[in-house]
């Protein structure tokens, strides 16, 4: 009974304070399953904000499953270019072909098939049944993770655990209006449990809240160990143009486009021109000037002029004009 009264009160409090987003609309089953899907690989590692206008463009020119399962590389990063971790759009097209020759174009709805698809954990499998499903599916987001640690006060490191979580989730109940709940709930997080300064005032459940009781909203973070790396960076340039290769080597930027690259193992005397931060890798980099292009084959290359008609990770380009600059 307190759990369906939880679940009342957030969706109450959703209903008068949700964000109006292009993938929220009322549509039909089917485009509401596609915009789901392509939202949610969206929104892995990246913030609403920031999504909406790649959304916007990318249902602009793929407007469906068949579309993305035939749709050209070029054309799929090139609209993807500037959000990141790439992996996901080669995953999200691998998995529309998938559903287009297994499931007669139609995205599964049980957990088991869905997690089988390129790219689909368990956040993502639960955000679609729970979303374009409205199956009984409440998909742990950073935001659903927040609101849950501080309403129960979960501060010790065997509290925190990623399967105590999951177990602890089931306070929050349920309802029919599984669609809505989850979204109440990553909103919930989203606009007022935020990570810092909460607007315990403006919350729903803020009464029976113990971190609220307590006045400490401090959160005990798993924390990710960051990975120091070093790499050699090798310009070559010719015509006021830039050799590059398809990175086939690196885990990172997997089959994109970069500048050859070697990582050096604890260099002595490393004196790095630049750095980049890419998950929780921080990339020590130092720049080496060559003139011998003849051992690359079928090398890339590119004017800083046009950078912008190429289909490059932001990655190399903000390596391009680091170049042009200095």
């Amino acid at each position: 009974m307190k759990e369906q009264l939880v679940a009342k009160k957030i969706l109450n409090w959703y209903d008068l304070n949700k964000r109006i987003l292009p993938w929220r609309k009322n549509f039909s089953l089917q485009k509401r399953q596609y915009y789901t899907l392509v939202s949610e690989f969206m929104l892995q590692q990246t913030q609403v904000a920031t999504v909406i206008p790649y959304f916007n463009r990318f249902i602009e020119n793929i407007p469906d499953l068949k579309s993305l399962a035939k749709v050209e590389n070029k054309k799929l990063i090139k609209l993807w270019e500037g959000l990141g971790y790439y992996s996901r759009v080669r995953n999200l097209k691998k998995t529309a072909q998938v559903v287009i020759k297994n499931f007669n174009g139609k995205l599964p709805g049980n957990f088991e098939d869905l997690i089988a698809l390129p790219g689909i954990g368990n956040y993502t499998a639960s955000a679609v049944l729970a979303i374009a499903f409205n199956k009984p599916y409440i998909p742990l987001d950073g935001n659903i993770e927040r609101v849950l640690k501080r309403y129960l006060y979960l501060k010790k490191v065997n509290e925190i655990r990623k399967d105590n979580i999951i177990k602890k989730k089931s306070i929050f109940g349920s309802s029919s209006r599984s669609r809505d709940y989850a979204q109440a709930l990553m909103e919930l997080g989203a606009l007022i449990c935020k990570p810092t300064n909460p607007l315990c005032n403006q919350c729903p459940i803020s009464k029976k809240c113990k971190s609220f009781k307590k006045n400490d909203f401090d959160l005990t973070k798993n924390i990710k160990k960051n990975i120091e790396k070093y790499f050699l960076l090798k310009v070559y340039k010719k015509d006021e143009r830039y050799l590059l290769i398809k990175n086939t080597k690196f885990n990172f930027l997997k089959n994109l486009t970069i500048f050859p690259m070697e990582e050096l193992s604890k260099p002595k005397n490393f004196n790095e021109n630049l750095n980049f931060k890419m998950s929780n890798m921080k990339m020590n980099i130092k720049i080496q000037y060559l003139r011998n292009s003849k051992k690359f084959q079928s090398p890339y290359w590119i004017s800083e002029k046009k950078l912008d008609n190429y289909m490059l990770p932001s990655f190399t380009k903000k390596i391009v004009k680091y170049l042009e600059r200095n």
